[in-house]
């Protein structure tokens, strides 16, 4: 793949600096640090989101991905880890993205949505005015016990090319991406970035032949 084509890549999931290294070696130009969420694999505890953060040369983007929904819980729970983004993985009830980016200038703030169908279209629309970027992701926030990411899962790509056309502003692709058919997402949807956790691992470690097979399949 042309470099010039070629998306950024973030790997999310990240549980240690050595993890964290080891991506970062391979080509990743951002990392997601994973707080306390209702399910999903990746979680770890702030004080270590910070320590991981804190050891991250520039120009790399650590995305501290937090499930809190209110817009002063989530400018505190920043204020405690030190990312230098902040991906809301659920819908944000009270407050809004301006108070977040007045208290915290300079930080990024990228929103999630999950792409279950063609709604997820007008919410990106309506969302992109107000953040830096949009992640599409597979999960499911109306479960009882919501699903806010790390599924594994692909979702329809048509729709998140769609998204893609009608927004200004970048996109994340993210779910069930693998060496096997990353190639076709990229062709479908243009991301900007794509996100990946579960196809990098096994057993739920960071898989340096796995991150090898996935560089290599974007011609790293």
């Amino acid at each position: 793949m042309e470099p010039s084509k070629r998306p950024r890549v973030k790997i999310c999931c990240i549980s240690s600096k050595e993890e964290a290294k080891s991506a970062i070696a391979f080509g990743a130009s951002a990392l997601g640090l994973v707080a306390e969420m209702p399910s999903g694999p990746g979680v770890i505890n702030d004080k270590l989101i910070k320590e991981i953060a804190g050891s991250v040369p520039p120009p790399i983007s650590t995305f501290l991905l937090t499930s809190r929904t209110n817009a002063k819980d989530i400018i505190e729970h920043h204020k405690l880890v030190n990312t230098n983004t902040i991906q809301i993985v659920d819908t944000l009830n009270s407050g809004t993205y301006q108070e977040i980016k007045m208290a915290l200038p300079g930080i990024k703030v990228v929103q999630v949505i999950h792409v279950v169908g063609k709604e997820s279209i007008d919410e990106a629309i309506e969302l992109s005015q107000s953040v830096d970027a949009i992640l599409l992701d597979s999960g499911n926030p109306n479960l009882a016990v919501k699903e806010l990411g790390g599924t594994g899962r692909t979702h329809n790509w048509e729709l998140s090319k769609k998204i893609r056309e009608s927004l200004e502003i970048p996109i994340f692709l993210a779910g069930g991406l693998r060496p096997e058919n990353v190639k076709l997402a990229i062709e479908t949807v243009q991301p900007f970035g794509l996100d990946l956790c579960s196809g990098v691992r096994t057993n739920g470690t960071l898989d340096n032949n796995k991150l090898e097979a996935f560089f290599n399949a974007l011609g790293y």
